[in-house]
């Protein structure tokens, strides 16, 4: 098509504009011509039919045959005709066997006069498509520098495609001050192009005034605008803009519906994604894939999974995206024994649905599965990219499995993986919550930069292993870099404080966070401000802290003031947080426990046989002691009186001779 209408450039009219394809086709910036479209160029036109070379010319497959045709070209006399030119350049810039440097080299050595727009923007296309934006950039350069020929409404949207993919916004204003001085910007093409590039920007104020200064505004306006709210998350201006659209008379499409429906998504707005996709079945709009994937996130980010299972039952052609999003929704609400069940019958797994189910196992701390189909996805021959990673490194975290860990952070060297901000974060808090404290400091030191995160993860890392003193200096250091502190963090401080028995800066920490960032406190905070005064004797603070609370303390803020009263063997306290905690939770065998030692280092036996006959009364039973070890790389679990491991009687044994040998070890000391 392309060709065919520039084939009749040379002998009719200039209305032709050098045989474009028409804006429609173009508005898409992706003008790639399959091969059947290549093998009719031409054929039917009358100017084609009485120049056998043209014609013979249009149905080239090589270069070879190209070189053969324009030396006939040449020997003919056509080497004159803008034309023939146009063809010859096409073929160089845009046809499979293109090359580029063949074609610039037509292009420059062509005298001035004879070379057309349409040879230029062809030329700027067949870089863009080959992904040298660059190269377009300078073409464009030279184009308006020779001075011959002057851009026209069909140069700039490629330019801008150009700018977008280059993430240049300085070269991107450069070229929209080019479309305003040489008058195109009422040019509806343009202004497509234009408003689609403010939008990829994020300057979507520009882009809102580009698209009300439009004097005339097609479908391709208001999406590129609607789309453009819809991805900076302004759900409520995308659907006024939609209202708005509607009230012209503008009928919306496809895309303006899958726009719609993600706007619902995001607002985790049910009843309006519904009446879209009514509306979807009203206007006789066709349920295409993206459509429909459209749709099915829309109820998995509002949390009908059976919406999503219904539409994606009745989907005849279901893309990798479908299957992607049924697992990302079972394994978002936990039911990840259902995610395993779509992941598997997949025909086809990147590394998005790999990561979504290695992610849910993740969250719902089933971390052992994670680490299983992370070894799986390997194994499959899938590239694991920086969110596998992240993932991974959570899971380590949550096992203690530093073996692991250090693989992994050799895996991320092996494939080239960049160290970025989430990944160096996620390292910096596998180590330092296996115990590697040094590693941790070092990826910390390492980083290039570092946002609050991974100040939080060292400073949490430091205080879990007592570093108490270095933990402050490091939440010290992060205030002077600019850097607010969460609620997050300073519960890592505390903790340190805690374990330090910094008892000062634990208070002054703790006020800081109302009155220097104006963050509630939440029960963690009590709970561990309540241990670190409780551990450093002042419980009568402690008490009142916990009366101060704007909640109802809960058997984690009690917890450790009962604990404080058994250490400093405040009995008559000991016994009223004991009531508190057996009021909340009748079951914990560890009260009843604590209270009966309490009494018994009193001295208060009687006391001491009534809470352990009590606990007896109630059918309370002490929950047993569980602990796990990581062995080569594997972490194995291990409760009291559990002899489901295959090696039980050898464990058994190995603990008998260690038991033999403790009096000898004793003997030494």
């Amino acid at each position: 098509m392309l060709f065919a209408a520039a084939s009749s450039l040379g002998r009719t009219t200039g209305s032709h504009r050098f045989g474009y394809l028409s804006r429609s086709c173009l508005s898409s910036l992706s003008l790639t011509l399959d091969a059947d479209q290549r093998a009719t160029w031409n054929t039917n036109h009358p100017f084609v039919l009485s120049n056998p070379i043209l014609s013979l010319l249009e149905r080239c497959t090589s270069f070879h045959q190209l070189r053969q045709v324009q030396s006939q070209i040449v020997t003919s006399g056509l080497a004159s005709d803008p034309l023939a030119l146009s063809r010859l350049v096409a073929f160089c810039a845009i046809s499979p066997c293109r090359d580029l440097d063949y074609c610039t080299r037509l292009l420059y050595h062509t005298e001035k006069a004879k070379v057309k727009a349409f040879s230029w923007n062809v030329t700027i296309r067949g870089f863009v498509e080959s992904g040298d934006e660059e190269g377009a950039i300078l073409v464009y350069r030279r184009m308006v520098a020779d001075g011959g020929c002057r851009p026209d409404g069909y140069t700039y949207p490629l330019l801008l495609k150009c700018c977008v993919n280059l993430g240049s916004t300085d070269l991107g204003d450069e070229i929209l001050g080019h479309v305003v001085k040489l008058g195109f910007a009422e040019d509806l093409f343009v202004c497509n192009a234009v408003i689609h590039v403010l939008v990829s920007w994020g300057r979507l104020q520009n882009a809102r005034k580009m698209f009300d200064e439009c004097s005339v505004r097609d479908l391709v306006s208001w999406n590129s605008l609607i789309n453009g709210y819809v991805k900076c998350g302004l759900v409520e201006e995308a659907l006024r803009l939609f209202g708005d659209m509607v009230n012209e008379g503008v009928q919306p499409d496809e895309v303006t519906m899958i726009a719609m429906v993600s706007a619902c998504g995001i607002a985790e707005n049910l009843e309006l994604g519904r009446k879209f996709h009514s509306s979807v079945k009203e206007n006789g709009l066709n349920l295409t894939v993206r459509l429909a994937n459209a749709l099915m996130d829309m109820y998995v980010k509002c949390g009908k999974l059976e919406m999503a299972r219904e539409i994606f039952d009745n989907m005849d052609i279901k893309s990798a995206v479908s299957w992607t999003t049924m697992v990302v929704g079972h394994a978002k609400f936990a039911s990840l024994d259902v995610a395993r069940g779509y992941f598997d019958q997949m025909p086809q797994k990147d590394v998005i649905t790999w990561n979504a189910l290695i992610s849910g196992y993740v969250q719902a701390k089933r971390s052992k599965d994670a680490l299983e189909l992370f070894h799986e996805m390997q194994a499959n021959g899938v590239k694991p990219d920086e969110v596998t990673m992240v993932s991974c490194l959570s899971a380590c975290s949550q096992l203690g499995a530093h073996d692991v860990g250090i693989w992994i952070h050799q895996s991320i060297k092996t494939h080239g993986l960049t160290l970025n901000v989430a990944l160096g974060t996620a390292l910096v808090d596998m180590y330092g919550k296996c115990g590697n404290i040094g590693r941790a400091l070092q990826v910390f030191r390492e980083m290039q930069t570092r946002n609050s995160l991974t100040w939080t993860a060292i400073i949490c890392g430091l205080a879990l292993h007592g570093y108490a003193k270095e933990a402050t200096e490091f939440f010290a250091d992060m205030i002077d870099s600019g850097l607010k502190p969460d609620d997050v963090t300073f519960l890592g401080v505390i903790t340190a404080c805690c374990h330090g028995g910094l008892v000062e800066t634990g208070r002054r920490c703790f006020s800081q966070m109302t009155s220097g960032y104006n963050l509630s406190p939440g029960p963690k905070h009590y709970s561990c401000m309540v241990d670190l005064l409780g551990r450093a004797g002042f419980l009568e603070e402690a008490v009142a802290l916990i009366e101060s609370m704007p909640v109802e303390a809960d058997a984690a803020v009690w917890g450790p003031l009962f604990f404080a009263c058994r250490v400093h063997k405040n009995v008559e306290l000991g016994e009223r947080v004991a009531a508190e905690l057996l009021s909340l939770d009748p079951s914990d065998s560890g009260n009843y426990v604590l209270l009966a030692n309490l009494y018994g280092e009193a001295n208060m036996w009687e006391e001491s046989r009534k809470v352990r006959k009590l606990m007896e009364k109630r059918g309370v039973e002490k929950t047993p002691g569980c602990s796990s070890i990581e062995v080569n790389g594997s972490v194995t679990e291990f409760t009291v009186r559990d002899k489901s491991h295959p090696e039980t009687r050898q464990i058994h044994e190995c603990l008998n001779m260690l038991m033999k040998q403790l009096p000898l070890v004793k003997d030494l000391f």
